[in-house]
This record gives C-alpha cells, sequence and structure tokens, in this order.
C-alpha cells in the first residue's frame, strides 16, 4: 500500500502570492466591496468576498476543500489589527 504524503504548503508563498492578488484586484471591486473580507485562493487566482470573514471561507472550501487560502480585507494591507488597552 502506498500512502499518499501530505504536502506541506509553503505559507510565506501563499502570503506572497496572495497579496499580490489582493494588491490587483480591479478598481471596481475595490471600490463596490471596500472593507468587506477577501478569501484568496491562490493557486487559481479564484476569489471569494463575504461580509464576514467566516462566510468568504465557507464559500471557498466549498469549492476547495481540501486548500488552505490567504485571507484580507479589500482596500486594507491586512485582515486583523490587534490593539492594546491604555
Amino acid at each position: 500500500m502506498a500512502e499518499k504524503l501530505m504536502q506541506v504548503p509553503n505559507i510565506h508563498e501563499i502570503s506572497v502570492k496572495g497579496q499580490k492578488i489582493l494588491d490587483s484586484l480591479p478598481e471596481e471591486i475595490v471600490e463596490e466591496h471596500f472593507g468587506k473580507p477577501i478569501v484568496i485562493e491562490v493557486d487559481s487566482g479564484e476569489y471569494f468576498i463575504g461580509d464576514t470573514p467566516i462566510e468568504a471561507t465557507k464559500r471557498a472550501k466549498e469549492k476547495y476543500p481540501d486548500k488552505i487560502f490567504f485571507q484580507g480585507r479589500i482596500g486594507y494591507r491586512t485582515c486583523y489589527t490587534f490593539k492594546g488597552r491604555k
């Protein structure tokens, strides 16, 4: 019996590819969906936009159940920000 070896994804590569795709979205998409979460399957370049990160991720997982995705927020450099107490 030959076992399938699970290929470990290169997280840095996913991040770089995902950011390039996010940065190259058409201006119409950015204007229409500014601030919304986006999930990107970096090998195909396909992206999924939702009202919440969970909604966008569910859509992506339906089509690509075994993939790891890049998650971002349209019009922003990061998806999340963390602020400390003052």
